[in-house]
Parts: C-alpha cells; sequence; structure tokens
C-alpha cells in the first residue's frame, strides 16, 4: 500500500473538518432550544423589525452596488480591451490598486474626505461658495453605495476584460462592414458575447456587498441603520445573544450559496463567447477624438478609489489636525510616535498580524498544493467533494464563519477563543478559496506524465511530489501563498468578533481608532497595512509574470 494515502486522507478530513465543525454548530444553535429544537429564534429574528430593516437595507445596498459595478467595471473593461486609450497599463494598475484596496480603509478616507461637518471636500465646497450646506454626506445609503462600489467593480472588470480578451474581432468588423455604427455593434454584437460575463460579475459584486462588514460599520452605524452583517455584531455586544445571531447568519450564509450557485451557471455558459477561436484576431478600436475624454473618466473613477482616498491618508498621516491645510505649522511625525510608540495595541497588532499572515499562509499554501494535488490526480474516492469543499468557505461571508467559530471554540473540548488560533482557523478557512483556485490552475498546467516516469522507475507518490511536481509548480504555490498573506492582512469581518484584547490585529485597531476619533494613528496604520499590501502584490507579479488581474506583461 502506498504510505502516501494517510497524507492524502488526512488533509481532506482537515478540510472537512475546518469546514464542518464551526458550520455544524452554527446550525444547530440556530434551532436549539431548553426542551430541544425549535423554530424560536429564527421566529425572533423574523419578526423584529429592526432586524428586517437591516435584511432589506442589505439587500438594496447589495443590489445597487451591483449595478454600479457593471456601469464601472464593463466600460473600463471594455477600454482597456478593445480600444487605442492612451494609458492602458496606467489604467489597469489603478484597478488593481483598487481591488486590493480594504474597502474599510477607503472608508475611513472618506469620512475625512466627505464628511458632513469637517470633511476637506465639503470645507473647500463652503469656503467657495460660502454654502452653509454640505456638498456631500458620506453617511448616507448612497455614499455607502458608492464607497461599495469603488472598492467592489474591479470584479466585474476582471470577468469582463478576461472574455473581451478571449473574444475575436470578426463578427464586430462584420457588422461595421455591414454599415452599423460603434453604438449598434457594440449593442448587438460584442455586449451579447459578454453577457454572461457582465451577469456573473454583477453577482460577485452583490456577493461582496452582502459579506462586508467594515465600510457598513463606519459609515452606515453613524448614519442610524444596520446591514445584516453589522446587525450581527450588534448582537454579540453586552449582553451577547448567540441564538439569534446564529438563526440571523443562516439566511446570509444561504442567499451567498445560492447566488454563487447562480453565478457559476451563468458562467458555465460564457463559452460561445469565445467566437474566432484562439487564432482569432483582436484588433482595437480607435477612439479618435474620444481617447483622452475617455482616459479622463477612467481617472475620475480612479481618483475616486484611488488618488482621494490615498492622498488624504497621507496628509492625515502627517499633519497635526488632518483637517488642516499642510502648512509648514501643521506638519508632524507625532501620528507616527503616538501610533507606533505610545498607543499600547500597536505594536502587539503589527506583530499579530504578520504572525498569523506568515502562519496562515505558509500552512494555507501547503494544504492547498496537496488538496489540489489530490484532486487533479485524483488520489481519494470522493475527490470531487475534496474540491467542493476546498472551494465551499467562499460562500460564508466573514461574520457568519466567525459566528460558527465563537460557537465551535468556546466550548470543550476545543477551547480556543482568546488565542490567536481561533483567528488562524478563521483566516485559514476563508482565504482557502483563493489559493486553492491559483494552485489548481497551477496543478492543471503540469502534465502527468513526468510523475509517471518517477513511478515507473519506483519513486512513491510523495517524494515525486517533493521533487518533481513542487519545483514545476513554485511560482504558483508563492502566488496562492501571496494571496493568502494578502487577504489576512486585510481581514476584517471576521477579526471583529474573534478578538480579545490580547489577540487584536492591525484591522481591528485602525476600526478601535475610528471610535477613538484617532485619524492621524488611523492614516499612519493604513498606509503601513498599503505597504504590506503592495509589497506582497509586487511579489505575486514576480511569481506569475502577469498582474494580479490576469494580465500579462
Amino acid at each position: 500500500m502506498d504510505r502516501s494515502v494517510a497524507v492524502w486522507v488526512f488533509a481532506a478530513l482537515s478540510l472537512v473538518v475546518l469546514m464542518a465543525l464551526p458550520l455544524g454548530w452554527l446550525g444547530w444553535l440556530s434551532v436549539s432550544g431548553e426542551h430541544g429544537a425549535t423554530l424560536a429564534h429564527y421566529r425572533d429574528v423574523f419578526t423584529d423589525l429592526a432586524l428586517r430593516k437591516a435584511l432589506w437595507n442589505t439587500v438594496v445596498l447589495a443590489f445597487w452596488v451591483g449595478l454600479v459595478s457593471v456601469a464601472l467595471g464593463a466600460p473600463l473593461a471594455w477600454l482597456t480591451a478593445r480600444t487605442d486609450i492612451p494609458g492602458r497599463g496606467l489604467i489597469r494598475g489603478l484597478v488593481l490598486a483598487s481591488f486590493v484596496t480594504p474597502p474599510f480603509l477607503g472608508a475611513f478616507a472618506w469620512v475625512m474626505l466627505a464628511g458632513p461637518n469637517a470633511g476637506i471636500l465639503n470645507t473647500l465646497w463652503r469656503s467657495v461658495t460660502g454654502s452653509r450646506e454640505p456638498l456631500l454626506n458620506i453617511f448616507t445609503m448612497p455614499g455607502l453605495i458608492f464607497i461599495v462600489a469603488i472598492y467592489t467593480f474591479p470584479y466585474v472588470y476582471i470577468m469582463v476584460a478576461n472574455t473581451l480578451a478571449l473574444i475575436a474581432s470578426d463578427l464586430e468588423e462584420a457588422a461595421a462592414i455591414l454599415g452599423a455604427g460603434r453604438l449598434t455593434v457594440a449593442r448587438t454584437v460584442t455586449l451579447p458575447m459578454v453577457l454572461p460575463a457582465l451577469a456573473s460579475g454583477f453577482i460577485l459584486a452583490v456577493l461582496q456587498a452582502l459579506a462586508l462588514f467594515g465600510s457598513p460599520a463606519i459609515l452606515a452605524l453613524p448614519a442610524g441603520f444596520h446591514t445584516v452583517t453589522t446587525q450581527i455584531w450588534s448582537l454579540f455586544q453586552f449582553p451577547p445573544k448567540v441564538e439569534q445571531a446564529a438563526a440571523f447568519s443562516i439566511p446570509l450564509l444561504l442567499a451567498t450559496a445560492l447566488l454563487l450557485q447562480v453565478q457559476k451557471r451563468v458562467l458555465g455558459r460564457r463559452g460561445y463567447a469565445a467566437v474566432g477561436g484562439k487564432g482569432g484576431q483582436r484588433r482595437t478600436i480607435p477612439l479618435g477624438a474620444w481617447r483622452f475624454p475617455a482616459l479622463f473618466a477612467c481617472l475620475a473613477v480612479m481618483a475616486c478609489a484611488i488618488f482621494l482616498p490615498y492622498g488624504v491618508l497621507a496628509k492625515a498621516a502627517f499633519a497635526r489636525a488632518w483637517a488642516q491645510p499642510l502648512s509648514r505649522d501643521n506638519l508632524t511625525l507625532g501620528n507616527f510616535t503616538f501610533t507606533f510608540f505610545e498607543y499600547g495595541a500597536t505594536r502587539d497588532a503589527i506583530v499579530n498580524t504578520l504572525e498569523l499572515g506568515v502562519m496562515t499562509a505558509c500552512v494555507g499554501a501547503v494544504m492547498v498544493a496537496v488538496l489540489s494535488y489530490v484532486t487533479n490526480r485524483r488520489l481519494v474516492v470522493g475527490h470531487q467533494l475534496v474540491a467542493f469543499l476546498a472551494l465551499a468557505p467562499v460562500v460564508v461571508p466573514g461574520v457568519v464563519l466567525a459566528v460558527g467559530l465563537f460557537i465551535a471554540y468556546t466550548r470543550p473540548p476545543f477551547v480556543l477563543y482568546g488565542t490567536l488560533w481561533i483567528l488562524f482557523l478563521a483566516y485559514l478557512t476563508k482565504e482557502m478559496p483563493v489559493g486553492y483556485a491559483q494552485a489548481d490552475a497551477t496543478f492543471r498546467a503540469i502534465p502527468a506524465d513526468l510523475e509517471d516516469a518517477g513511478r515507473v522507475l519506483g519513486a512513491g507518490r510523495l517524494r515525486i511530489l517533493k521533487e518533481v511536481t513542487a519545483p514545476l509548480a513554485k511560482s504558483g504555490i508563492i502566488a496562492a501563498w501571496c494571496f493568502i498573506f494578502i487577504g489576512v492582512i486585510r481581514e476584517l469581518s471576521a477579526s471583529i468578533l474573534l478578538f480579545t484584547p490580547s489577540t487584536k490585529v492591525m484591522s481591528v485597531v485602525i476600526f478601535d481608532l475610528k471610535e477613538e476619533g484617532q485619524f492621524g494613528a488611523i492614516s499612519v496604520l493604513g498606509l503601513v497595512m498599503l505597504g504590506l499590501t503592495f509589497a506582497t502584490v509586487a511579489l505575486v507579479q514576480a511569481a506569475l509574470g502577469r498582474d494580479v488581474l490576469g494580465t500579462r506583461k
């Protein structure tokens, strides 16, 4: 018997435990009562007016974020994939920056930009017009939709841009030869071919909006309304109502699972979009006089997502008073001193974040490499189930996962709450799908012939994996490591329910600093987080030879 079978089985069982234990406890507690199974917790949830209002707010938020994301992402994808717009590489790089920016950090920045009282844009508006009313108020539902959408539209951009890259220009050119204008060609030829990608991107944007905690907590709570994720968080405040939180989590879990199933079916019908095959030509469309207006429009979107938020974070990091002009008297390094040497939680949080990031990325990269190898080479019975479970956490919002982990690991035999281990399990589970997807693509590209030759020569599976397959898959495994590390650095949704004073991470400290009004310290930590993220992205690009959005260098 091949001794490596034990390794494959152990990896598969570990995956089952990661998913089954917290979600099993979540489902059980949602229906458990003093006298056995009950639906009373669900009745309490769905008859509570405040909880129903939070559910409706979430539906409104997710729907409009999906629409706005399509309205932003699809035109940008078409412009960069099909036209001669100047600075296509710059636009792709800025979309990438938006993609990896933590949405909650963007929300903090826009509080400084568009807060109704001291927001910089509103202050400037009042000084120019003399108006007493603010130009913008970010603490509204439209403000929340705007913030979530500018950091969610890259999902639509990626889907549409990658689809357009597969579509040859033959049909579009044929329509143009027959006298159709550019708008008619786009409406009757291009749009139907990319429609599945548009629908899939819309669903992914909706999923992101459903699962987010940080942006709603920063913008919706001060505005006086809840979403599902903030309402679940509030149910954990003293006195905690864990059973209601579990019951309120299940509908969100079912909604995300249903949407992902719909997205999978829609994406599965995308094959007809690749008309013309790989050999078809993709000719650029000349924009003529519209080249620079189109570039300006793209840069305007990027200003909202990147230039203005990053600029105000940098300004606030070096300012005594962030709302005042950055004059010589207002310049200071005191925010750095306070953040790193006076505020007690910062250094421990940075250490915890880096420790969890490195540990999760290392364990996760090895685990997804083994699991993708198992599923691609069909080494265990039920390998399809293993593949399903590896991708299943993508349907579990971070807050829902945190509720399940809290329930599972605050009672014997595994009491992990209050330690870094519960955060490690949360991060490992939550980031598993992105790492697995990268590793799976890598192992699919490696033919099994070399491994078969090694087995003919008497080598076991583990030795072949170590000496033959792993070196060939090195860049893909490094990329999986980097993706997992980035996910841990920017994670807030699960952390906010599972941290204790001794296990705070950077995202939680930033959230705490917001409650204390320490915008200078928030900006310093935000810049540190962005620096770590972009350094990791650079490592991804070095490993893959292409950017994170899938564009070859």
